[in-house]
């Protein structure tokens, strides 16, 4: 499970250290891969397993489905965790992200998101203000 918030500088060459109480969780490669909100998600393979397999079974006959197949399915790369528990993000997905130089890197349970430090700011900000609306229609969803 994939829990907390660290900030994290890329290298030169776009590596990002991943936090070392995700290591073990995803061992040493993973899935990365356009997210929502302008942010990367980083999945354990097996994980990404069940998701793609998810992905897969959308009606291929309904067009947003398709486009969003597209989106998470083409977009995504494996990248190794070297030894130093590093992980090259690819520059069309730090792109896609505008993530530079730094990056947030937020613990969502099953998965691992990736963010622009400002756009995170921003993200969370607009999620704490808006907490009371979000959670009255949560009671939908059985929480």
């Amino acid at each position: 499970m994939f829990l907390g918030e660290y900030k994290h500088s890329l290298d030169a060459k776009g590596r990002m250290s991943v936090p070392v109480k995700f290591r073990s969780d995803l061992g040493s490669s993973a899935i990365v891969t356009r997210g929502l909100d302008s942010c990367l998600f980083l999945y354990p393979k097996g994980e990404w397993e069940v998701m793609a397999n998810k992905l897969a079974s959308l009606p291929i006959t309904n067009p947003n489905a398709r486009a969003f197949a597209r989106m998470m399915l083409s977009g995504a790369m494996e990248v190794e965790i070297d030894k130093q528990g590093r992980a090259l993000l690819p520059s069309y997905l730090r792109e896609y992200a505008g993530i530079k130089n730094e990056s947030v890197v937020a613990g969502v349970f099953n998965r691992v998101e990736i963010w622009e430090p400002q756009a995170w700011e921003k993200y969370s900000k607009a999620a704490e203000e808006n907490s009371e609306k979000n959670a009255e229609g949560l009671g939908e969803w059985g929480i």
